[in-house]
């Protein structure tokens, strides 16, 4: 995938704030300090496009980018910054659940691990999290430039198998470094079958007839969601931590 333009849509400080539900949607999660902001820059091929902070816990709204003009990359506030006012966790963490939850043109979740670490507890919790409520996603173990890749591989396997029960079959996993463009690539070409997936089901759903003329507009579908992203998942129990 060729990225020809990367432009700022808007900064959301909940579902409802966000832009309307016609373009399919990538959203980037992952624990304060795991290099989110550098690599979102890396898949734009522009410098700055997301604000990169040295002070963890930097992003607290849903920053939404316009790429292409056909699709939107989306930066969520990651979790587990414990330098972040209670009252401020609480609401942004309500606002990300919700996104992930009931967004119906959310098409795939990038869940950013640091590969230079071993599995954290609180990144798995968030990964039972997603796998609880049928969100898809896969990994992407983040900072590869900084560990030998015998400790790198040793960390990813080790991470999946703490989900290994929870998720069957494992998610795809990638890796990346934003430092040396590793997995760039291949990143993009996740997203780029996404899409072509997506394009393939909208070409083969039937043309409507004209009996569809007189549906009554309260039984039509809301606007722009008349793309099949993903199904509607049922809502479940949410874990003790609030996301």
């Amino acid at each position: 995938m060729h990225i020809a333009s990367a432009i700022f849509d808007c900064s959301a400080p909940d579902l409802a704030s966000c832009p309307d539900e016609s373009l399919p949607e990538f959203a980037f999660i992952g624990r304060s300090n795991v290099g989110k902001s550098s690599l979102l820059n890396m898949l734009a091929g522009k410098h700055g496009l997301a604000r990169v902070s040295p002070t963890p816990g930097f992003t607290k709204l849903i920053n939404i980018f316009k790429m292409n003009k056909t699709w939107r990359l989306v930066d969520l506030p990651g979790y587990g910054h414990a330098h972040v006012a209670r009252k401020d966790r609480a609401q942004f963490n309500e606002a990300v659940a919700d996104y992930l939850q009931h967004r119906s043109n959310l098409c795939q979740v990038f869940a950013l691990i640091d590969s230079v670490l071993p599995p954290q507890k609180i990144d798995l919790e968030f990964v039972h999290w997603l796998a609880l409520n049928n969100i898809p996603f896969v990994l992407v173990f983040t900072k590869t430039d900084r560990v030998k890749p015998t400790e790198a591989a040793a960390n990813m396997t080790a991470f999946n198998a703490g989900i290994a029960e929870w998720c069957q079959p494992l998610p795809p996993t990638f890796t990346c470094s934003a430092t040396t463009q590793q997995g760039r690539s291949e990143l993009l070409g996740q997203i780029q079958d996404k899409l072509d997936a997506i394009q393939i089901e909208v070409l083969s759903q039937p043309e409507p007839t004209p009996l569809a003329q007189e549906i009554p507009e309260e039984k039509l579908p809301p606007i722009g969601r008349g793309m099949p992203i993903r199904a509607t998942h049922a809502k479940r129990h949410n874990p003790a931590r609030p996301w």
